[in-house]
């Protein structure tokens, strides 16, 4: 997979939870006890697949094989979800956001406290324009002092505020987020996106520019935020290195929606 592609699935997925190790339910019998281990195999050959070989379609086949022999198993249930998002993030057609809702859900039945679960949740409804249900959920997480990376309840939570036009407090939880994880380079793209809706110029660049110097894998490669900080420089009258950031945008893809809108933007520059 190219670091282009790689950073698009991020911006899309971004601030997913870590796996956790898949647990053992306690079923009565040996039968249970039997389907319980074969699922846990399943959820195994799963993961590898996805994170390892790059095989999600692979990877759901087994996912749902594992959830399917033992629906007691949050963490399955919750694999099964993070793979349709990912679909989603891969393929608009193949985007199965009601599925990977209802098993996010079922997880949470399962293990009410399954915090990776809720925030996965919460990225799940903010792709279905529902940030406010998302933000109920992202709020109280931030404050679990059990949750352990709150980095990432705190980047989502600023990601569904931004969606609701709710700009001081997006900037407010993106800060935090990306004060507990500076790596997050699209904790850093939606910052920049927040003061540019504010009209906060200089700090919108600084966001945009932090985004594309992250020295995480793949960043240099987040489109959308050299797009960003060529309009930041365009409304500063700064039409020399704006058109290079245009270029560069333009380098990564000619095809994807923010390389359409640099080459439409560049097309007039000229």
């Amino acid at each position: 997979m190219s670091k282009q592609r790689s950073l698009a699935r991020c911006a899309w997925l971004s601030f997913l939870p870590v796996f956790v190790a898949c647990s053992s339910s306690s079923g009565a019998g040996p039968h249970a006890q039997d389907a319980s281990r074969q699922a846990e195999t399943e959820y195994d050959v799963a993961r590898d697949l996805w994170l390892r070989r790059g095989d999600p379609r692979s990877a759901l086949e087994h996912a749902l094989k594992a959830a399917e022999l033992d629906d007691g198993n949050p963490e399955a249930a919750h694999l099964v979800a993070l793979l349709y998002l990912d679909f989603c993030s891969r393929n608009a057609a193949e985007c199965r956001l009601r599925e990977a809702e209802r098993f996010a859900r079922h997880a949470l039945e399962v293990k009410s406290d399954f915090r990776e679960a809720k925030n996965t949740l919460a990225v799940i409804l903010i792709h279905q324009h529902r940030a406010a249900e998302a933000a109920q959920i992202l709020v109280p997480l931030t404050q679990d002092i059990l949750y352990q990376t709150p980095e990432d309840a705190w980047g989502n939570l600023g990601w569904a505020y931004l969606e609701l036009g709710k700009l001081e407090p997006a900037v407010d939880a993106l800060r935090r987020s990306i004060a507990a994880q500076p790596q997050f380079c699209v904790g850093n793209y939606r910052l920049g996106v927040a003061y540019e809706q504010l009209g906060e110029l200089p700090l919108a660049e600084a966001a945009y520019t932090h985004a594309v110097e992250t020295e995480a894998p793949g960043c240099a490669g987040l489109q959308d935020a050299w797009l960003g900080r060529a309009r930041v420089r365009l409304r500063g009258a700064n039409r020399s290195d704006a058109q290079t950031d245009l270029e560069h945008c333009l380098a990564l893809s000619k095809t994807t929606p923010a390389g359409k809108e640099c080459s439409s933007i560049l097309a007039k520059l000229k």
